[in-house]
């Protein structure tokens, strides 16, 4: 808990304070602290088994970066409700069968920010609508491409990189009690 706030810039996502806290060892320290109301990151694996990638502009990453899809909870929905939001805004697609494999910190010496990673399958297809800041284009990679991708270093972006092990790891998991 912070012992004073002072706020230096709130915006559409961010809102950035400077924050002086008493930390563990008893010393005081001044953070910028970024706040962010968190995002939903998805999986989506469809009946070929194959993921679907974006190939995104990202002006803070420099340019074109690929990535699975993603978005920022809006209004404190629920992570779930914002990853289905986004598949169907993003990807065209709804999904019959949903799981959360779990949440991380995107950067927390710095921003609040927590993603949630959910596997999406048994998906349909539906109307998209993209955000009008947003330019992608989508497509649909065999999983085991996006794992190569994803191990050799083609993949720079963390939500997709977590997203892409945690994924692996539950698919690997229900194979085997299927054994």
């Amino acid at each position: 808990m912070a012992d004073e706030i002072r706020n230096v810039h709130t915006g559409k996502v961010l809102t950035l304070n400077l924050e002086r806290v008493t930390l563990p060892n008893g010393r005081v320290a001044e953070l910028e602290i970024a706040h962010h109301p968190g995002g939903a990151t998805i999986v989506a694996l469809d009946a070929r088994n194959r993921v679907c990638l974006l190939r995104q502009f990202r002006h803070a990453a420099g340019g074109w970066i690929t990535e699975l899809p993603a978005g920022k909870l809006d209004n404190r929905e629920p992570p779930l409700q914002c990853a289905q939001r986004e598949l169907a805004e993003e990807v065209g697609m709804s999904a019959r069968r949903w799981e959360h494999l779990g949440e991380f910190f995107s950067s927390p010496g710095v921003l609040t920010e927590v993603i949630h990673v959910f596997l999406a399958r048994e998906l349909e297809a539906c109307a998209s609508a993209p955000e009008e800041h947003e330019v992608f284009e989508a497509s649909w990679v065999p999983l085991e491409e996006a794992f190569r991708l994803a191990s050799d270093g083609s993949l720079r972006d963390a939500k997709t990189l977590i997203g892409l092990a945690w994924s692996r790891a539950r698919l690997a998991d229900e194979a085997a009690r299927k054994m």
